[in-house]
């Protein structure tokens, strides 16, 4: 269930007021009569099953709630009540299956805003990878992908695809493109002052590495698992799983091919470098195709299972 917490100038508030009785899975309905003050109005309280969730936000915000009012929505996550049982059992469809778009909107241009924090991860995360490249070890590559958020940016540009928000693509855009250039080009001077005080060698790059050689040698599985990490990428963030989406983290090696590509940019290898940045062109691509794809089908699929236009 979703707690519904509106503020409705009074004027407005019978038609709130109706649209949330004649929405199928709402429940607990409340109306204080000017008990808001900033901005002034009603305030109106109310459950709603989380498969009707998304069509009574569409309405409210069709009668104009988000401009003259605000409407907050927050997860519930126990509701002993039988009427919100029946709530749930008139509601078509599963929760699990459903999509909340504004919610997911919101998510998304938070997530895929360029900010010193948001900097501050990749490059640490560039980092730790580049220390995994040449040291050849596994647990610091996984570790890196854990640390990485360009998840964040990639949800947003498939969101923004579906949605038609050429605002929050081109944020997330320029977060991706931004956020991995000042990483790599800090990871390079990194690589730099490791090699000058001899914790790193080149030798080390160029020799054999079993564990991690992988990052720089795109090929089919590539491509594959990049899409089938952006499927569950996606899937994760709308039924809000968020262990799904740490498993997502640590499967796609954009992080690690951006650390391998930066240090043998800092080394003159070319061959590693064009590898490295193919995985990762490969793995964004198909992660940011699959996510699109993910989320039209649950559109689609939604609204035919509601019997509303996609």
């Amino acid at each position: 269930m979703l707690h519904l917490r509106l503020i409705s100038p009074a004027e407005r508030t019978d038609e709130v007021v109706r649209l949330i009785e004649n929405t199928v899975g709402t429940a607990h309905l409340v109306v204080l009569p000017g008990a808001a003050r900033d901005p002034a109005g009603d305030l109106v309280l109310c459950d709603v099953a989380r498969e009707a969730g998304d069509e009574l936000i569409n309405g409210l915000r069709r009668l104009g709630l988000d401009e003259t009012g605000a409407i907050a929505v927050d997860d519930i996550g126990l509701s002993l009540s039988r009427r919100a049982d029946e709530a749930e059992a008139e509601a078509p469809g599963e929760g699990a299956d459903a999509v909340l778009w504004e919610g997911l909107t919101e998510a998304t241009h938070e997530e895929s805003t360029l900010s010193v924090t948001y900097v501050a991860f990749i490059t640490l995360a560039t980092m730790i990878a580049a220390c995994g490249v040449v040291l050849d070890n596994a647990v610091l590559i996984v570790g890196a992908m854990a640390v990485g958020p360009e998840f964040g940016p990639l949800a947003g540009i498939c969101t923004a695809l579906v949605r038609r928000r050429p605002s929050l693509a081109w944020r997330s855009l320029i977060a991706l493109l931004v956020g991995f250039a000042v990483a790599m080009a800090v990871t390079v001077g990194f690589t730099l002052f490791m090699d000058t005080i001899g914790l790193f060698h080149r030798s080390d790059l160029e020799g054999e590495r079993p564990n991690t050689a992988f990052v720089y040698a795109p090929d089919a599985f590539s491509l594959i698992v990049a899409v089938l990490a952006g499927v569950a990428g996606t899937l994760s963030l709308t039924s809000a799983k968020s262990g799904a989406l740490v498993g997502v983290a640590i499967s796609v090696t954009t992080v690690p091919a951006a650390a391998n590509a930066a240090a043998a940019l800092a080394y003159g290898d070319t061959g590693q470098t064009l590898g490295s940045s193919v995985q990762l062109l490969v793995n964004l691509g198909g992660i940011v195709l699959a996510g699109t794809l993910t989320l039209l089908a649950q559109k689609r699929l939604w609204a035919k299972h509601t019997g509303r236009p996609a």
